[in-house]
């Protein structure tokens, strides 16, 4: 038995009591989107990080607390944002569909 959570990315080494974890995946007619990159806003839309998505299309932010934007941005698709909520001592899991 592996220590990733069924479909995500593994929190092995990950203190999930001090952190504030943003996760998730993209996809594309449910399968995932390697190679797109997953842009962290603040609240006012202000880039803050960015990273690309693995070959299994994950991706993972650690964030402060409050309300973020995601903006997804792949070859051949618009871009997609999504909100989400991060607290400390959780793990806000978001999956991002993309056309």
């Amino acid at each position: 038995m592996c220590g990733a959570k069924e479909g995500g990315l593994s929190l092995d080494g990950v203190n999930v009591a001090k952190e504030a974890v943003i996760q998730g995946q993209v996809t594309r007619e449910g399968e995932p989107v390697g190679n797109a990159y997953v842009r962290l806003l603040d609240k006012a839309g202000e880039f803050t990080a960015e990273v690309p998505t693995s070959a299994s299309g994950h991706f993972r932010f650690f964030a402060g607390e409050g309300q973020w934007t995601l903006r997804t941005l792949a070859p051949q698709a618009s871009p997609v944002d999504k909100k989400v909520h991060a607290a400390v001592g959780s793990v806000a899991e978001v999956t991002i569909p993309i056309a």
